[in-house]
């Protein structure tokens, strides 16, 4: 594994390199967390993960665009702060409320937090994990939680 591309699928069949990373530039334990990442946010535009594939060594995340990436009022930049991650509720009143931010010393302490249907939210207890994303933009991995007891939002 050298190489992790991001292709952007038009819904018509072409697929078009967005972004590259190579193992220089990123460690292989952040090759696997964006992996993990259900959505990717980059230069204000949010993109949805619709295919995780390899081809030889280079790792392959297809995508699909889902518009422009709405902020909310409580957004925090962490570039240059090191690696965090942010735990979102959402709640009709309460837009993508943020329950609370995790620093990390590593990507893998971050997978950790990704590969759980059900996660420990440090002051809130167990919450059920509803979607995952990589905010390019504020530097952050993003966990989107609901209460165990709510119905899936459609």
């Amino acid at each position: 594994m050298k190489k992790l591309t991001y292709f952007i699928h038009d819904g018509k069949g072409n697929y078009e390199p967005f972004y590259e990373y190579t193992i220089p530039q990123v460690g292989l334990d952040e090759f696997y967390a964006r992996q993990l990442c259900t959505y990717f946010i980059v230069k204000g535009s949010q993109y949805e993960l619709i295919s995780n594939e390899m081809d030889g060594d280079e790792e392959i995340l297809v995508l699909e665009d889902r518009g422009r990436n709405h902020s909310v009022l409580d957004e925090k930049n962490y570039r240059g702060l090191g690696i965090h991650v942010e735990f979102r509720r959402y709640q009709e009143r309460e837009n993508y409320k943020l329950l609370t931010a995790v620093p990390c010393s590593t990507h893998l302490d971050v997978i950790r937090y990704l590969l759980k249907d059900v996660t420990e939210i440090p002051g809130f207890g167990q919450m059920a994990v509803t979607s995952t994303e990589i905010d390019e933009d504020r530097g952050v991995y993003v966990v989107y939680v609901k209460n165990l007891d709510e119905p899936n939002m459609e």
